[in-house]
């Protein structure tokens, strides 16, 4: 990580490491297993299981130099001192080695330590040349660069060593481990000061600096404070004398504190700890691979990254302006991303995985549904961005596999669930974050279906329900009853399950998919089939309007998304940018962007440039139009050398055959041809053989074409022909055609002279001989 926190650097088991803002380096050939930044940012250091050693220019992505990292096994850990002119790495051979990264030789070879070598650091200060490091003997070990023996061994820990910590005098150091303990050590007397008992295996430990004031986090005193990341998910702050927690972070109201039995298994427990004492900022990393800063004194939240997104079941546009994407992926927890910024908040609340979700009309509120069978309704503040769940409600006996929203103000959401029954909830009339968490009632309940219900869908005026199920039907309710839900018809066709259904902004029709693999329109009067939209190979899962309702966008399992035309029934695009089914499908407001989520983890946002391409296309015909009109010009003016170069540079074979033809019809055509062609350029003189070599299959054209070949092979040295592009398969294609018209004229030129032996010999009967 970045000092400044300009950049961060993850690694990834597919062999990548990501810089977020710059792209990914990547090393084909084996995947890395340690990395490690210098500290002046300028080099990136990375170690494969190919026992290679790679430096890379991470701003241009290139590898600059790669040497064998003389291990004989990978490297665990690796790290530069404060200077980046040392570099140590420490294998899973229990050895570790040094290299003068400036001068590219290895300086030492430190052996002793038992087992993998998975920590190793240098003391702050270079002039002691001391470096630390830690194996699984859980001791730490003290090498003195300058005779490389290892001076010391310091022994408190009884699990692993996870992370060191140096005081600004460098005169004190913290250890942490998986044993639940920290230990504060007298680096001139190397012993311990003091065992500190934290009660959760740490993975990170940080001293916090002294000339800050961090009163808000508990530090009174001048005494000596760190801070600890580990098993419970929470930072804590510790006052090293009285060994004493000062500080523990408050989890979200949503969030249930981890319990000693589920530490271990706990999904916001923190793996790392990293301080960024140039911008006083905190980052740590969960085991769900989501990356966190945190700003000294207060530790409020700033960013969060998420490094993993699992299967993407949904998404939607959310926020003013769209600013945000809502995601629900496979797991209990909602995303909210920025994004502008890829920031992401994560939302806590439901207890078993999040299916599907759906937006209000505005944009700030919007509704999730689980397998917990729960719904919930979360809202966005429009000024901070933060979102809290405003009311819940629970009553499915199964999962609830689809939620709608009502479309005209947020009066109601519609939910259809694995039990076959479809629900609706009315809304408190405040949704606002303040009054906290309120509970939704069902104001009616319906048996729809003999199966799963998979998608439900609002009308654009909120008095019609649509719902599609696996029973291979979709069904029209009326919303206008008094704590029911009527049935006003089925619309039957589909031969397997109807994935989902949605309304006609403008018509009243109703668009449905299915694992059939197609798309239908359906008439909401009589309930008739309208249109049958047919090309994707397999199951067909999202549809969605667009275009103000002249369009249909569809995803589907076999990773596509295809745009229809409804008026002609054709697919005029087919968008192909993911691996895997394509759950999430969803327009923004001014229907100038969608958004795509997909079980290959990727979220894809696309913008619409049909206006960008026309505008391109109308600038290209304008533009031809004139250069049209000036080749005109061009030619009534006899100004051919310019009329020549013009037709080239449109790329218009028949143009410049065009202009050829004038200049051969003129006086003393060959002179003026000769004279045209000998001043064009080298590339478009290239341009014109190639030209030729069509010319040359056409009867009618092979004069014109033959008067450029004599021109050029008369006046052009061959070793200057052969240097243009393709001038040997030109040159090879010319040959056969031109033997042909050879022949050809040689018949004619035999028949012609037949012709003129018979005409002289021709009398004329009765005249008499001279």
């Amino acid at each position: 990580m970045s000092p400044w926190l300009l950049h961060l650097y993850c690694l990834y088991i597919n062999n990548l490491i990501l810089t977020i803002a710059f792209g990914d380096l990547s090393d084909d050939q084996e995947d890395i297993t340690s990395f490690a930044l210098s500290c002046d940012d300028e080099m990136l250091v990375t170690a494969s299981r190919a026992l290679l050693l790679k430096q890379w220019d991470w701003r241009q992505a290139n590898c600059t130099r790669s040497w064998r990292a003389i291990h004989t096994v990978p490297v665990a850990s690796m790290t530069f001192d404060s200077t980046s002119t040392l570099l140590a790495t420490g294998g899973c051979d229990g050895t570790i080695k040094l290299w003068d990264v400036v001068k590219q030789y290895c300086t030492h070879n430190l052996k002793g330590s038992s087992g993998v070598v998975h920590l190793v650091q240098f003391h702050p200060n270079t002039d002691l040349l001391q470096l630390f490091s830690s194996s699984l003997d859980c001791g730490i070990r003290i090498w003195d660069l300058r005779s490389s023996q290892c001076v010391s061994v310091l022994q408190s820990h009884y699990s692993a060593v996870t992370s060191l910590s140096f005081s600004p005098d460098g005169n004190t150091m913290v250890s942490s481990g998986r044993d639940k303990i920290c230990t504060v050590w007298d680096l001139k007397t190397r012993k311990a000061k003091r065992t500190v008992p934290v009660y959760e295996a740490v993975e990170g430990v940080v001293i916090l600096p002294g000339s800050t004031d961090l009163t808000e986090i508990g530090v009174k005193s001048k005494d000596l404070h760190f801070i600890t990341a580990g098993s419970k998910g929470v930072l804590r702050v510790w006052e090293a004398s009285t060994a004493r927690c000062v500080y523990t972070q408050t989890l979200p109201s949503t969030l249930p504190s981890a319990s000693e039995e589920d530490e271990n298994d706990n999904p916001r427990s923190l793996t790392y700890l990293f301080h960024l004492p140039a911008s006083a900022r905190l980052a740590t990393v969960t085991a769900e691979h989501n990356i966190l800063l945190y700003q000294l004194p207060a530790l409020t939240t700033q960013q969060q990254f998420v490094g993993y997104s699992d299967e993407v079941l949904d998404v939607k546009f959310l926020g003013k302006g769209d600013s945000h994407i809502v995601v629900a992926t496979n797991s209990c927890q909602l995303k909210v991303f920025e994004l502008l910024t890829n920031s992401c908040q994560i939302l806590y609340g439901h207890t078993d995985t999040v299916l599907t979700l759906d937006v209000f009309k505005k944009g700030s509120l919007f509704a999730s549904c689980a397998k917990d069978r729960s719904v919930r309704v979360w809202h966005m503040d429009s000024d901070s961005g933060q979102v809290r769940c405003v009311a819940q409600g629970s009553g499915h006996t199964n999962a609830v596999g689809s939620i709608a929203c009502s479309r005209m103000k947020a009066s109601f959401v519609a939910t259809g669930s694995q039990d076959c029954t479809v629900k609706v909830w009315d809304l408190p009339a405040d949704c606002s974050a303040e009054g906290g968490i309120r509970q939704l009632t069902a104001r009616a309940t319906e048996k729809a279906h003999d199966k799963d219900v998979n998608s439900v869908a609002v009308s654009p005026n909120d008095k019609l329900l649509a719902s599609g199920s696996q029973d291979r039907t979709a069904k029209l309710w009326s919303l206008t009853g008094e704590g029911t839900v009527g049935l006003l018809g089925v619309f039957r066709g589909h031969r397997r399950g109807v994935w989902a259904v949605c309304f006609s902004p403008v018509d009243q029709v109703l668009a449905t998919t299915s694992a059939d693999g197609t798309a239908k329109l359906w008439s909401l009067q009589d309930f008739s089939c309208l249109k049958t939209f047919e090309g994707h190979d397999a199951s067909v899962l999202k549809v969605i309007f667009v275009s103000r309702g002249t369009q249909l966008l569809t995803s589907g399992s076999d990773g596509l998304v295809k745009l229809w035309t409804i008026k002609t029934n054709e697919c005029v695009k087919t968008l192909d940018a993911h691996q895997d089914k394509v759950w999430g499908l969803h327009a923004s407001r001014k229907d100038d962007k969608m958004v795509t989520g997909s079980a290959d983890s990727n979220i894809t946002v696309w913008s619409d440039v049909t206006e960008i391409e026309m505008a391109e296309e109308q600038a290209k015909q304008e533009d031809q139009i004139l250069k049209q009109q000036e080749l005109s010009n061009l030619l009534h003016g006899k100004k051919y050398l310019k009329a020549l170069g013009l037709a080239i540079s449109l790329d218009q074979p028949h143009t410049v055959l065009t202009v050829i033809k004038a200049i051969r019809e003129g006086e003393n055509s060959s002179e003026l041809l000769e004279k045209t062609l000998l001043k064009l350029r080298q590339d478009q003189k290239e341009s014109l053989l190639r030209y030729c070599v069509v010319w040359n299959t056409n009867a009618r054209n092979c004069l014109n074409a033959q008067a450029v070949l004599q021109v050029l092979l008369t006046h052009l040295p061959p070793e200057e022909l052969l240097q243009y592009q393709g001038a040997r398969s030109h040159l090879e294609g010319l040959i056969p055609y031109t033997e042909r018209h050879m022949q050809r004229i040689g018949r004619l030129l035999q028949a012609s002279m037949f012709l003129n032996y018979m005409w002289q010999k021709m009398r004329v009967a009765g005249a008499p001989s001279r």
